[in-house]
This record gives structure tokens, sequence and C-alpha cells, in this order.
């Protein structure tokens, strides 16, 4: 399956479940290790779970066997490697606490003020 179509689907899986604020980064000038990064926010715990869950799931009857996933056990953040795309879901504090946009973004912000001091 092509990244744009894995991100779709991994999209309409947060949206089922009522993710919020789901962010789409495209992070293949940053990294090797994936394509696109895509973040959202589930209410509690238990909605942390139930939207990895429900990633993998949609996944799975797509044949997309997932690489890994970590933290749905715990639920304040969880993780699902599908290759090219990996998703972050988290609570509200834990994505406040990490801010992981603006970590994958220094990269487009140094390149900024580069160009301006020239």
């Amino acid at each position: 399956m092509q990244a744009e179509q894995l991100k779709l689907l991994v999209i309409d899986a947060l949206e089922d479940i009522k993710a919020e604020d789901i962010q789409v980064l495209d992070v293949k000038e940053m990294t090797d290790v994936t394509d696109i990064m895509i973040i959202a926010t589930g209410k509690s715990s238990r909605q942390v779970k139930a939207l990895a869950n429900e990633v993998v799931m949609q996944a799975k009857a797509a044949g997309v066997q997932p690489l890994g996933v970590e933290g749905e056990t715990v639920g304040e953040w969880a993780l699902v490697d599908l290759g090219d795309v990996i998703t972050h879901i988290m609570t509200p504090q834990t994505r406040l606490t990490y801010n992981l946009e603006k970590l994958w973004a220094v990269p487009a912000q140094n390149e900024k003020a580069s160009a301006e001091q020239e």
C-alpha cells in the first residue's frame, strides 16, 4: 500500500473513533524512518487505546501488518508503526508536554531563519 493511501486509511480510522486535532506531518526530508507522521489526541487513556486499536484493525483489514504497536496498554501515548506512516495518539496533557509538532518543525524553521538572514 502506498504511503498516501495508508495516510488516508489512518485518518479514517482516527475519525471513526472521534480523534481530535489530527495533524499530518510530511517528514520524509527529515528522516529515513518514515515518510508521514500523524499525531492525534484522544480525550482519555481509554480513547487513546481504542484509537490505536482501530488503526491496527483497519490496517490489518487492508492487508497491512503493523511493524510495531507501543504504549496501548497504558494509554497516555500510543504509537502505531505502519512503516511509511507512524501514528502517535496521545492524551491532551501528554501531547502538550511533548509537542511533537514543534519538534518535527525545527528543521523547517531553521531553513526559514537561514533564508531570512541572507
